[in-house]
């Protein structure tokens, strides 16, 4: 597979083995090609996962072969990668790696890492997410163009609470939007208040988004994925490659380039020259942390006026106070009718 090399970021010297292992066949990106994807656009990723504990997905022998999810950090961490602990809706924990340089990234590229799941918080602060991300998911029979509509919905509803989101494709057909915040709430809050933007999305968009958890109730519909913001829940980073056969990208992304997009634009050969030409296009979410004030008084009068409380969580997750009952519909009307 090839003698090693060795990359360097910011002055770190970092030893990749086995450089000429096809990650990708269909294109014949390699291990190595990977790893200079991730240094070309070092600042961007970083800004992405800076202090975040973080999972990777791993692909050792690339996307053909097995894949896993890592939480713990792996037991060969070099000293100079820091960790966090983070607990768990199981109540058990686990040090996950928390990036704070380029160099981090590449060390984990070296174990065959794809993506990078960041938590929505700071190693500082690990019960209190600092972002609120909206997941918007595109159903069967719904596509990316479909997304973008939702998104430029969102993006209006968000200006009119005095918010700001700001844009990426998720490597696939959907779309995410980063909300920074101040890490003064809760989980459950956070969660709360991605169901009330789902929920007002459905109102302003009757038939084109949906909430519903059940798959069968979602329809040809764009999905807000709320249970994205559970604890444990992550999303992939801006600029992590994906495991698709031509290697895709998560790219950030301006509101005003929604329109004249699509997801294949974005991948391992093209973001390092867009991102030589215009940069970090997100780097000023850094900067920002908004209130949630607004959207919990929302989420009351959603509550108080038409009856919407919580929503199921996920299947592994412990039974929440207030949580309707996580059955599927159609089963349950099974056991009515019983």
């Amino acid at each position: 597979m090839g003698v090693a090399v060795e990359l360097e970021a910011d002055g770190r010297t970092v030893r990749l083995s086995s450089p000429d292992k096809v990650y990708f066949p269909e294109r014949g990106l390699t291990k190595l090609d990977v790893a200079r994807y991730y240094l070309a656009v070092g600042p961007g990723i970083l800004r992405a996962l800076r202090d975040r504990p973080t999972t990777l997905e791993r692909y050792p022998e690339g996307v053909e072969g097995e894949s896993f999810f890592q939480k713990r950090a792996p037991k060969n961490l070099p000293d100079w990668i820091p960790t966090a602990r983070i607990e768990f809706p199981s109540g058990r924990s686990a040090d996950e790696i928390c990036p704070t340089e380029v160099a981090a990234v590449l060390w984990a590229a070296n174990l065959g890492c794809l993506t990078f799941h960041p938590w929505p918080v700071r190693r500082g602060r690990t019960d209190h997410p600092d972002e609120l991300r909206i997941d918007l998911d595109p159903q069967p029979g719904t596509d990316f163009k479909d997304a973008v509509r939702a998104a430029h919905e969102l993006h209006g509803f968000l200006e009119e609470q005095g918010l700001h989101g700001w844009p990426k494709t998720s490597g696939g057909r959907g779309l995410h939007v980063f909300i920074p915040i101040e890490p003064r709430w809760t989980f459950t809050e956070v969660r709360r208040c991605a169901i009330t933007i789902g929920r007002e999305l459905e109102r302003r968009m009757p038939g084109r988004v949906t909430t519903a958890w059940w798959k069968e109730e979602r329809g040809e519909r764009i999905f807000v994925d709320y249970n994205q913001t559970a604890r444990d829940r992550t999303i992939a980073s801006a600029y992590s490659v994906r495991p698709r056969p031509h290697a895709p990208v998560s790219a950030p992304l301006r509101w005003a380039e929604l329109d004249e997009v699509a997801p294949d634009d974005f991948d391992v050969a093209t973001m390092p020259v867009r991102f030589g030409e215009v940069g970090d296009v997100h780097a000023d979410m850094a900067e920002r942390a908004f209130g949630l004030e607004g959207l919990l008084e929302l989420a009351e009068r959603q509550e108080q006026d038409h009856g919407l409380g919580d929503m199921p969580y996920p299947p592994d997750y412990p039974k929440m106070p207030g949580e309707p009952k996580r059955v599927r519909p159609s089963r349950a009307k099974r056991q009515d009718e019983k």
